[in-house]
């Protein structure tokens, strides 16, 4: 938990009551609630998360293999309310155990970030399976690398580049002429634009 900076703040949620810390906004609340989510959304308002942090680790049983399935379910909840939550080029930090659905769920979460690393910090046990990922530069769009759109060029941008939008989300297309109705595959995908070039030029 950081202090609160100067126009921003911090919220805190847990299952138990939370001990009064300064510059933090606490929370009584279950992140896989619906009801914890529209409280959040309250007190951020529509600006949006830049950060959010999972440490949240389940009750152990010690079965591993149970125990692995509840980190992931519960990390799982913390993605989901990552991704409604942050604002585009927001970040990431959860911590999960891992196992075999360790992979799967790395996967899941490089589809909604530019950047995303696993990390164990010195300070974990060398027996511990605890691992950290982190996140960044969230992407609040479902265009991916390599995907294939008919558009048509509405406008040009000042470096020259056609511009489209996809799903209201901002596409510039290298050698792109306004009106052109062609086929793109998206190159790049940043938090509040991507790059495509043009595979065919449609003829009318």
């Amino acid at each position: 938990m950081a202090k609160e900076l100067s126009g921003g703040r911090v919220i805190g949620i847990d299952l138990q009551k939370i001990s009064p810390i300064e510059g933090v906004e606490t929370l009584k609340g279950d992140i896989t609630s619906e009801r914890t989510l529209k409280k959040i959304e309250e007190i951020i308002g529509e600006h949006g998360a830049d950060v959010v942090i999972c440490d949240a680790a389940p009750n152990l049983t010690g079965n591993w293999s149970l125990d692995h399935g509840r980190s992931i379910d519960l990390c799982q909840s913390a993605l989901n309310l990552a991704k409604q939550l942050l604002m585009p080029g927001g970040n990431f930090v959860v911590k999960v155990f891992q196992g075999d659905l360790f992979k799967d769920y790395l996967d899941e979460i490089k589809e909604h970030f530019v950047y995303v690393k696993s990390y164990t910090p010195r300070a974990s046990r060398k027996q511990s399976a605890e691992i950290y990922v982190i996140g960044k530069k969230f992407l609040n769009t479902k265009l991916k690398q390599g995907q294939e759109y008919e558009v048509v060029i509405q406008e040009i941008g000042e470096k020259g580049d056609g511009i489209t939008k996809i799903d209201d989300f901002v596409v510039f297309i290298k050698n792109g002429n306004i009106g052109q109705q062609v086929r793109v595959r998206i190159r790049e995908v940043h938090p509040n634009f991507a790059f495509a070039d043009i595979i065919e030029e449609k003829k009318f």
